[in-house]
């Protein structure tokens, strides 16, 4: 018979029968992962961790396995899928310029896209040239579709490599100011209530 000072904590209690129960519990989560993922939207092993997390922290607050643990699997399983379906439904990817294809290629798409593209890289090429100082040339060959190292760079600008990392830090500062100020700001977004 044990008393209460020869009972193990519940967390040392906890822990002597988590691996056993993670080990019993791995095929169904697996399964029901996969089953409620593709609806969530999330990749099943990130569902997993989720769940795994979720059980690891229950066992450290009550200091014991759920009652049911299959049953409390499956709900816990929906409830970080519906979880992740609300995430995913308020999140929203940067949008308002369009990526490049690999290597530099024009996006594959409409006539339109690849028109906002070529803008979008002209007006980028006219404010690099209303830099100060050095930063036009700086920045041209930053751009320059071959990426030069900066070994390269600081040799064709006749300056020390380890001064190009300040002053192309500088550089686009001043760029980014100068286009922040011909930029409008964004509308309000989201649900107004």
């Amino acid at each position: 018979m044990t008393t209460p000072e020869t009972a193990p904590a519940p967390e040392a209690h906890a822990r002597a029968t988590a691996p056993g129960l993670l080990a019993a519990l791995a095929p169904l989560l697996s399964a029901e992962s996969d089953a409620e993922a593709p609806a969530a939207g999330v990749d099943p092993g990130d569902l997993e961790q989720a769940v795994w997390l979720r059980l690891l922290e229950q066992l450290k607050e009550t200091g014991a396995a759920p009652e049911r643990p299959a049953e409390w699997l499956r709900r816990a399983v929906r409830a970080e899928a519906r979880r992740a379906r609300r995430t995913h439904d308020r999140e929203r990817p940067y949008q308002d310029e369009p990526a490049d294809g690999p290597g530099g290629a024009e996006p594959h798409g409409s006539p339109e896209l690849s028109l906002l593209v070529a803008e979008g890289r002209r007006s980028l090429r006219a404010a690099v040239t209303r830099t100060p100082g050095r930063c036009p040339k700086v920045l041209t060959a930053m751009l320059d579709p071959e990426d030069p190292t900066y070994r390269e760079i600081a040799g064709e600008l006749g300056i020390s490599q380890g001064s190009l990392g300040p002053m192309r830090s500088r550089c686009l500062g001043c760029l980014r100011r100068m286009l922040a100020a011909e930029v409008p700001a964004p509308g309000r977004r989201g649900r107004v209530r």
